[in-house]
């Protein structure tokens, strides 16, 4: 096993425009330094069911949540590596378990519930598609996404997400053209994970922005504006084609590490 399979963390997720990204990075830069992968093209597909029982239950803010998504980094051939994940949340702790397999594996769980493995975190994964009401794909959401550590603590992690489209029709990891676009292109989106209390620096950094927590969720929010009102209600999957990457423009030149 060659990457992480179990997280835990604090989040806080904030909602910003490109010009106090552009401000925050004067300061960040002396603190933080390109993650491993700086840069990733992110796919998402989310799992509810029928009635939406995950999404409403996390909109009603409860001690403890929890999501199931599959998710690729980049555009997945069938033998490329791709996560089911289960994510929880529990009084502001998160905690996040994935098992990795190829995406060829992961269409024959879906479809033909062909299990991929025999591992403890694919038996939760099990467990919790087929407890109650069977979880089923609901909507691919796709983004880009830079990465930034510390340069002095590296459990401190901080991310932009931004080009950020979903779709509710075409729900594949290989779709290359969402149908909506859920956040205009001035904003993105900032997320620090740590597991430790925020530097002060980033803190003080924050506070002179006016940059303020939000509870910003990319499913709830197609869920709400979407999904909610019964628009493309209906869902069909096409798991069959193929397609090749398209590499959008990063909002701001890397950090050398």
């Amino acid at each position: 096993m060659n990457y992480q399979s179990i997280f835990e963390r604090v989040e806080a997720k904030y909602l910003i425009t490109r010009q106090q990204y552009a401000q925050l990075m004067t300061v960040m830069k002396d603190h933080l330094r390109a993650d491993v992968y700086p840069h990733s093209d992110i796919r998402s597909i989310y799992f509810d069911s029928s009635d939406y029982r995950l999404i409403r239950t996390s909109l009603n803010k409860p001690a403890y949540k929890e999501k199931l998504r599959l998710r690729s980094y980049g555009d997945p051939e069938l033998s490329n590596q791709v996560f089911f994940e289960i994510k929880k949340k529990y009084h502001g702790i998160c905690y996040k378990r994935r098992q990795d397999m190829n995406y060829q594996a992961a269409l024959d769980y879906l479809v033909f519930d062909k299990i991929p493995c025999q591992s403890q975190i694919m038996k939760e994964i099990e467990f919790m598609r087929n407890h109650d009401d069977q979880l089923q794909p609901k909507v691919m959401i796709s983004y880009q996404r830079d990465s930034f550590i510390g340069k002095n603590d590296d459990s401190l992690r901080i991310t932009f997400d931004y080009h950020v489209r979903f779709s509710t029709r075409n729900i594949t990891l290989t779709n290359q053209k969402p149908e909506g676009q859920l956040l205009d292109d001035d904003l993105l989106i900032m997320e620090i994970k740590t597991l430790q209390a925020m530097p002060l620096w980033l803190s003080n950094a924050l506070d002179s922005l006016k940059i303020y927590p939000s509870n910003f969720s990319k499913y709830a929010a197609v869920y709400q504006q979407y999904l909610m009102k019964g628009v493309n209600r209906k869902c069909s999957n096409y798991y069959s084609h193929q397609s090749s990457p398209i590499r959008l423009p990063l909002p701001t030149t890397y950090y050398a590490h």
